[in-house]
């Protein structure tokens, strides 16, 4: 599994990456970033659908296909 930040969507709340700061990070404006390419490891995936359900604009995809 991989996650994506649509940077269109995202205003900077920052939640992403204080529930999930392995996967996430912050730009130099406080927007939010994927890691690592957005990958997301076995032990990773609870924080990832933890910061997806818990962003206010939904800019955070959740994509298949990455390594596990």
């Amino acid at each position: 599994m991989k996650v994506h930040i649509d940077s269109e969507r995202c205003h900077g709340h920052g939640r992403c990456y204080d529930l999930a700061p392995g996967l996430f990070g912050e730009d130099d404006e406080g927007y939010g970033t994927v890691l690592a390419g957005g990958a997301v490891l076995a032990g990773q995936e609870p924080g990832a659908r933890l910061a997806v359900a818990n962003c206010p604009e939904r800019a955070i995809d959740v994509l298949d296909g990455g390594p596990r």
